[in-house]
């Protein structure tokens, strides 16, 4: 499972002054989904030796999103390198299909204990390998 979708609904809290869902908001969404995804597909084995750092995100804003739309969220791994991992983000209008934020966020694996970077192990790479 290489992919990992999810919908959620824009509530009042999500808006800001334009009543439009806060860029800040995505990015919230972003993290979460990416955190998500990992946690589902580890074990608790990997889970508890890496973790994952950003090192940066590339946010497009295509549309709005608006109170009450439902988004669907759309996240993958695109490619990974060394300790390298780039994920992307996808959040659409669940209704029209319409893309409203497309992410690439690049993150780096660290050995847990040691906080150091470390080379992304073949049995995470194979897991979250695209069909």
């Amino acid at each position: 499972m290489p992919k990992y979708e999810k919908t959620l609904t824009v509530g009042k809290d999500d808006l800001d002054e334009l009543d439009h869902v806060n860029n800040v908001r995505y990015l919230h969404w972003i993290q979460d989904i990416s955190k998500e995804h990992w946690q589902k597909l580890v074990s608790e084995e990997i889970s508890k030796s890496m973790v994952w750092v950003v090192m940066r995100h590339d946010i497009r804003y295509k549309n709005s999103a608006i109170l009450n739309d439902s988004l669907r969220l759309k996240t993958f791994i695109e490619k990974s390198r060394g300790a390298i991992s780039n994920r992307v983000v996808e959040i659409y209008n669940d209704k029209t299909n319409l893309l409203i934020v497309r992410s690439v966020t690049e993150w780096c694996l660290l050995n847990k204990k040691s906080f150091k970077p470390m080379r992304i192990p073949e049995k995470v790479l194979a897991i979250f390998k695209p069909d």
